[in-house]
């Protein structure tokens, strides 16, 4: 098994590349590719050979990577201060992976909790600590049942799913996938959209997860899934029971407070800009900010940089700040 190191990805972290992990069989596909090539050049089978070619080109191997050792979290957890029961969840598995061979293996987990408290944010945040892709599926906005697990290539605009694209596509055998909003997923009596997770999220199963497309076996088992939800009762139970449910509450007023100072020191560093403003904020502007759910805070924030940047100033004030949505942003804060 070949070892390599990659360049760190986040501050004082890193992260070594464990091993490298086979995610199909390139001689199913030989075969597969061989079958359509006896079939002869019917367009419809275009796309399939075009996926066939795709994957041996790219060959089976992908990074399966983990930290070299339990990572600082203290950031995160600042950052992040509503999430510290699912940070605590992560860094168990972490430690479990060290000092072994083994990969990282992560239960999927589901996150609930009401909307614009930063459960997406929280998923982008984790696949950066852990060194691995991340790979973003909205329930809310599907249009098809098969965005998941693909569509059979006898359908017209047929396509791979989200988890063949990520794997085949993507760097690594254990990307983050998010299924955003879940308890939004609208099915009919054709076609359950979330059928495919009762596969995916047990580990054996996932480890020949088949593609309706493509309709090679897949190794999925790696992957590391996280849900959001706005509620649990829209969410089957059989799929529920495979995953560790986290309510993730909303701020209390001084964690909304320590999520702003954070957010507008992390823009600021992160522009060139940056040096033009000052390094802290106003209070004033701490307390209105801190009225926002955490998803409108970085809109606020670059409406109140850009007006003190058009007025000459480096101070942005509580009135560079958009009233309206501090005014409709109160959450149910946590006493």
């Amino acid at each position: 098994m070949s070892s390599h190191s990659l360049v760190p990805q986040t501050s004082g972290l890193s992260l070594p590349v464990a091993q490298m992990r086979s995610v199909f069989h390139p001689g199913d596909v030989e075969r597969k590719l061989a079958r359509l090539q006896e079939a002869g050049s019917q367009r419809e089978y275009e796309n399939l050979r075009a996926v066939y070619e795709r994957m041996l080109e790219r060959g089976p191997e992908r990074f399966q990577v983990k930290p070299s050792g339990v990572p600082d979290m203290a950031p995160l957890y600042e950052h992040l201060p509503n999430f510290a029961e699912v940070l605590d969840d992560v860094k168990r598995h972490v430690a479990l992976a060290q000092d072994s061979r083994d990969g990282l293996e992560v239960t999927p987990m589901l996150l609930l909790g009401p909307p614009g408290i930063g459960k997406t944010h929280f998923a982008r945040q984790l696949a950066e600590l852990l060194g691995t892709g991340m790979n973003l599926v909205p329930m809310s906005s599907m249009t098809a049942g098969w965005l998941l697990s693909g569509a059979s290539s006898q359908w017209k605009g047929a396509r791979p799913g989200k988890v063949f694209e990520a794997l085949v596509e993507g760097e690594y055998a254990n990307p983050v996938i998010v299924v955003d909003e879940i308890d939004k997923a609208a099915g009919d009596a054709q076609y359950d959209p979330l059928g495919a997770l009762y596969g995916l999220l047990e580990h054996d199963t996932a480890q020949s997860f088949t593609d309706e497309f493509a309709e090679v076996a897949i190794d999925a088992s790696q992957v590391i899934w996280i849900t959001t939800a706005n509620d649990e009762r829209g969410i089957p139970e059989p799929i529920l029971n495979r995953m560790n449910v986290f309510q993730v509450q909303a701020p209390t007023p001084s964690q909304a407070r320590a999520i702003a100072l954070n957010l507008y020191r992390g823009i600021r560093a992160g522009h060139d800009w940056g040096r033009l403003v000052d390094p802290e904020p106003q209070p004033a502007v701490l307390d209105l900010l801190a009225q926002m759910p955490p998803r409108e805070m970085r809109r606020a924030l670059m409406t109140g940089f850009g007006n003190a940047r058009l007025a000459r100033r480096s101070t942005v004030e509580a009135d560079d700040l958009p009233r309206a949505a501090a005014a409709k942003g109160r959450i149910g804060f946590v006493q």
